[in-house]
């Protein structure tokens, strides 16, 4: 993923990158058959079509899934299909409301699945689970238990992508930390110490867009706050203004800069200028690409109430309108392989919501198991209808009030009431 929820948006261009992508007639989807290639099998191929959001650079590992359980078996074809983040699910919301050249199978954000299933484009796939050996038990329960809508499951998770920690171990080591901090204490104390205004290195570069979207409302359930009360809108609670005001004092203290523009904080990081950022999973081969010497970590605690992190899911979800036995068939067996066969997934840097892959020791050999840890205290964005749109408000008064533009709770105070219009109220 790269800034993939719905909250999120890059820019790419479409890709095709799997052979024969049909073409198919009567909003039958990407099904067709072809005379079976591989194994010295001797009947047709059912095919179907795989949509994904995956235009960053983690979409060659989805590919090279795709590519190996299509030469593991004789029986399916999978059509695999790259649309451009940014565009997804304007993308998809053409081809399903017309049904034709939709996809059969596709991946779809968790916090999107309630709005889909209320729109009734989304089926339960609690019978393909069941046909398929798949077990609800061997995935994380709070994934789980956010697809499942009136007891029916509507999607099967293939990772959580929760805020992380990167830090950079040069740094820290040359300040005298001798470990990631854990908790606020430990971190404003690293933070300090890493900073040398006279090399232009800072502790921690605050962020004042992206990936926001993830490092507020981790702050905010760490505070005791809350984005949603059950009713209305809370992000201007004095818990959730406390956190914005913290992360202003770090620009007033000199940790770090100000008027931190889009990645400005990224960018800092990979010139080894910045001490610790939190991102997503996703940042890892582009850290290793740039060769440095860093570490990732669960988020530290940052609040005084509780530990929490704000976390994505990419989840598999099938369109209202595939009936073809033999397609969903096909789908299950994929779903079953990918099951146990998703380290290259893994590898991207995204940690797997399959238990036997976060129990394989392949997976604990990997720099980012350790995000596995947080699942247990990972917290989704609030299950309630249009959530993007509601909250969208949030973003820009957040950045006035990093960039000292606005007092923290006028911001906020005109966040809520922006989205309070957004719902009519």
């Amino acid at each position: 993923m790269k800034r993939g929820t719905a909250w999120l948006s890059v820019f790419t261009v479409c890709a095709m990158v799997a052979t024969g992508c049909s073409s198919n007639g009567g909003g039958s989807g990407g099904s067709t058959t072809e005379p079976s290639q591989g194994g010295g099998g001797t009947g047709a191929k059912t095919e179907f079509l795989f949509w994904t959001p995956f235009s960053g650079a983690d979409g060659p590992f989805m590919k090279e899934i795709v590519d190996k359980y299509n030469v593991s078996q004789d029986n399916y074809k999978i059509n695999f299909v790259i649309q451009p983040n940014g565009e997804y699910y304007k993308q998809l919301d053409i081809a399903l409301s017309a049904s034709k050249d939709r996809p059969d199978l596709m991946i779809m954000h968790l916090d999107q699945i309630p709005t889909y299933v209320s729109k009734n484009q989304l089926q339960a796939l609690d019978t393909l689970a069941s046909d398929a050996g798949i077990n609800k038990t061997d995935y994380v329960e709070a994934a789980i238990d956010y697809a499942t809508i009136d007891d029916e499951l509507y999607g099967i998770p293939l990772d959580i992508h929760p805020l992380v920690m990167y830090y950079n171990k040069d740094l820290l080591e040359a300040a005298g930390v001798t470990s990631p901090p854990t908790n606020r204490e430990e971190f404003d104390a690293a933070v300090e110490q890493a900073t040398d205004a006279d090399k232009g290195v800072y502790g921690y570069v605050v962020p004042t867009l992206w990936p926001q979207q993830f490092i507020f409302p981790t702050l905010v359930w760490q505070n005791g706050g809350e984005l949603w009360d059950g009713e209305d809108v809370a992000y201007n609670s004095p818990e959730a203004v406390e956190m914005i005001e913290w992360l202003r004092g770090m620009v007033d203290q000199g940790i770090s800069p100000g008027n931190v523009q889009q990645d400005g904080e990224n960018t800092l990081f990979l010139q080894g200028k910045n001490a610790i950022q939190f991102n997503g999973p996703w940042m890892k081969s582009q850290f290793d690409e740039a060769g440095l010497n860093y570490g990732v970590a669960p988020m530290p605690q940052i609040g005084k109430a509780k530990q929490a992190v704000f976390g994505g899911s990419h989840n598999f979800a099938i369109p209202k309108d595939v009936t073809d036995e033999s397609i969903i068939a096909g789908i299950g067996d994929f779903l079953k392989y990918v099951s146990t066969n998703s380290l290259e997934w893994a590898e991207s840097g995204q940690a797997l919501a399959a238990k036997p892959m976060i129990e394989s020791e392949d997976f604990k050999a990997l720099p980012q198991s350790a995000i596995a840890d947080s699942f247990s205290y990972v917290q989704f964005a609030p299950n309630v209808l249009n959530w993007p749109t509601i909250s969208e408000p949030i973003w820009g008064e957040l950045n006035n009030a990093l960039l000292g533009k606005k007092d923290p709770q006028q911001a906020m105070d005109e966040a809520a009431a922006k989205s309070k219009q957004a719902i009519g109220k």
